[in-house]
């Protein structure tokens, strides 16, 4: 179980959420502003936060970014919002994951399971040795990602993506797979195909002939640094 730190405003759903994480074992700290929120994270230093986006002092977006400047405590987005756009800006702009309102108290639950699993994951994977697959080298333990010896910017999304596929270089690997591996979820394909595009941008990938992004249409995707070689069929 985890120390989870509440940020809600709203006195029913903060009554309703905190009872049914105490009755799964969690220890829950409280916050009802933005603010209360970034004091308790510095103070508390709890394992992961929920964070609800409408708070009475400041948007919820904003608090993410702060917290990201000081912290990486997993962050899971509550919202009403069942917007993709906006999810997949705050999960560009460091969430971990998300529920939309309403949700089950087990929803939430299981979101916070797999946030964790994927948090334990990340630090076993500190002491492996860097990931290479051609002129791409993938420093996990740093948290570094070398193009031909040039280093490239990713998003911690951004980032685990390009992990599972290197993990699996040269083998077709499903939309459906990286969202169940990278997101801990299954029911938001486009999102993937966002990082996907962002990912081939930031690696110089020419959409029509691709160096490290193939697709297989209808199958999935692959990484494999094809440099100069065009001649093979990415279709």
């Amino acid at each position: 179980m985890a120390h989870v730190l509440l940020v809600e405003d709203d006195p029913g759903i903060r009554s309703a959420l905190n009872r049914a994480l105490l009755q799964r074992g969690h220890a829950v700290t409280i916050a009802t502003s933005g603010l209360d929120g970034l004091q308790r994270l510095i103070t508390e230093e709890p394992e992961l936060m929920i964070l609800d986006l409408g708070l009475p002092d400041m948007p919820g977006e904003r608090l993410l970014d702060m917290i990201r400047a000081t912290s990486d405590v997993p962050v899971v987005i509550a919202t009403a919002r069942d917007d993709e756009g906006l999810i997949v800006r705050l999960l560009d702009a460091g969430a971990d994951d998300y529920v939309v309102k309403p949700y089950e108290p087990a929803q939430l639950e299981a979101r916070i399971r797999a946030v964790l699993r994927r948090r334990q994951g990340t630090t076993a994977a500190k002491s492996e040795p860097p990931l290479r697959v051609g002129g791409l080298r993938i420093d996990t333990a740093r948290h570094v990602v070398e193009l031909d010896g040039t280093v490239v910017e990713l998003t911690r999304l951004e980032f685990d993506v390009l992990v599972h596929l290197a993990q699996h270089a040269g083998q077709v690997v499903s939309r459906k797979d990286l969202l169940h591996h990278v997101w801990q979820r299954t029911d938001s394909a486009r999102t993937v195909d966002v990082h996907l595009s962002w990912l081939r941008r930031k690696l110089g990938d020419d959409v029509d002939a691709p160096r490290f992004i193939h697709v297989r249409r209808g199958v999935g995707v692959f990484l494999e640094d094809w440099g100069v070689d065009r001649d093979r069929d990415s279709s």
